[in-house]
């Protein structure tokens, strides 16, 4: 599903016009980024969490020839689903 797709979807459910639903559609996903960009997690209950988890360096291999090389440590964004979701997606 693409942005689009998710905005007509939310605006044929919600009654509201494709220009309303886009700005509360970007309005989330701005929230949200701004949450994880500042260190704080966003969990919406019964959906799941978004958060920031650090990861180790490692190491590695080149694709292109093979060669062992680090990958360095670096912050990335993850998601937990909460139970609902789990439930809903196993039927």
């Amino acid at each position: 599903m693409t942005k689009s797709n998710l905005i007509s979807i939310v605006a044929e459910s919600a009654g509201l016009t494709k220009k309303d639903t886009e700005k509360v559609v970007s309005g989330f996903l701005s929230a949200v980024t701004d949450a994880l960009v500042s260190g704080d997690k966003v969990q919406i209950v019964g959906f799941g969490t978004f958060e920031v988890r650090d990861r180790k360096e490692r190491e590695g291999r080149n694709p292109a020839n093979g060669e062992p090389m680090v990958i360095p440590a670096g912050r990335v964004p993850a998601f937990k689903a909460g139970k609902s979701l789990k439930e809903a997606v196993a039927r």
